[in-house]
């Protein structure tokens, strides 16, 4: 019912919705279209829909915002944060930026907008690397605001950029240890892990990339069993695209529990009713905080 409810109110007022993988099922089933952050705001731009309602997280809405500033944007509950973009404060990065004259300021797309505007290019886990070796060897480079995905793009390329220290509490909880354990029971599996995780998790895996990159790896590759270091949302999506293959999400160790993020799974099909009923939360961002945030996102797309 909630879902016929929502199918409505999207065509009665032109709406696109988009949804990140890590959100729950139900809400992947009812997006239009299903990706990772950066993907889904580029589509958003490629739409004629009025309103945006994107089922993720805060700053991905932003983002969103920023590349489509003339629709109004919608998040289905404003309290769906990111614990990396929170660990790196406009504020603090600004101040810590004097400590580093003459550097060029790479930071991933999970940041905030006015943390944007301090950047000279963003860079998703996709094309992070691609972007780090084209930039001159001698360039001094600061990025923010994750250590692990900096660290990993630091050993691939030789690099020894300067590392705001703000990480994934989902990917930088995960150890070795539970790889291990994983490895164990599943021999014949292959590790997929996302840059975010810590490195002595990246040690251990057969693939590493992005949500998008890890769904066409087990997309295309032959085994039939994988062991997935990233948030759990993706599983559904892997299941989805190759149901006769086995996945084994590696869990918390803290908990031995499913590796949830709690804020995207604040996306629920009550909430997007909501929203799109009432057209609230919205995404408001000052007009100089959108052009600026644009230039560092505009200068990825150069690369």
């Amino acid at each position: 019912m909630k879902t016929t409810k929502i199918l409505d109110l999207k065509r009665k007022k032109n709406v696109i919705i988009l949804a990140h993988y890590y959100t729950l099922s139900e809400v992947q089933d009812i997006a239009d279209f299903v990706g990772d952050s950066l993907a889904l705001s580029k589509k958003a731009t490629e739409t004629d829909a009025e309103i945006i309602l994107f089922a993720g997280v805060h700053f991905m809405a932003e983002t969103a915002k920023i590349l489509s500033p003339h629709k109004k944007v919608l998040i289905p509950d404003i309290n769906a944060g990111c614990s990396l973009a929170d660990s790196c404060p406009a504020e603090q990065l600004e101040l810590f930026l004097k400590d580093y004259p003459n550097h060029k300021v790479l930071s991933y797309i999970n940041c905030s907008a006015k943390v944007k505007t301090l950047s000279d290019i963003i860079v998703t886990s996709g094309n992070a690397l691609k972007i780090v070796n084209a930039l001159p060897k001698d360039e001094k480079i600061v990025f923010t605001p994750d250590r692990n995905l900096g660290a990993y793009i630091n050993k691939e390329t030789g690099r020894e950029m300067v590392l705001w220290n703000g990480a994934c509490h989902v990917h930088d909880q995960l150890t070795a240890e539970e790889v291990y354990k994983l490895k164990a029971k599943y021999p014949n599996a292959k590790v997929l892990a996302h840059p975010e995780c810590k490195a002595t998790v990246l040690a251990l895996a057969d693939f590493i990339g992005s949500t998008a990159a890890m769904l066409s790896f087990t997309k295309e590759d032959t085994a039939n069993e994988y062991i997935v270091a990233t948030e759990t949302g993706i599983l559904y999506e892997m299941e989805k695209q190759n149901p006769a293959k086995k996945y084994y999400v590696v869990n918390n160790p803290e908990t031995c529990s499913c590796n949830n993020c709690e804020y995207m799974k604040l996306n629920t099909l009550e909430k997007i009713y909501n929203a799109l009923l009432t057209e609230s939360p919205e995404i408001i961002l000052e007009e100089e905080v959108m052009s600026k945030a644009l230039i560092s996102i505009q200068k990825m797309f150069e690369y």
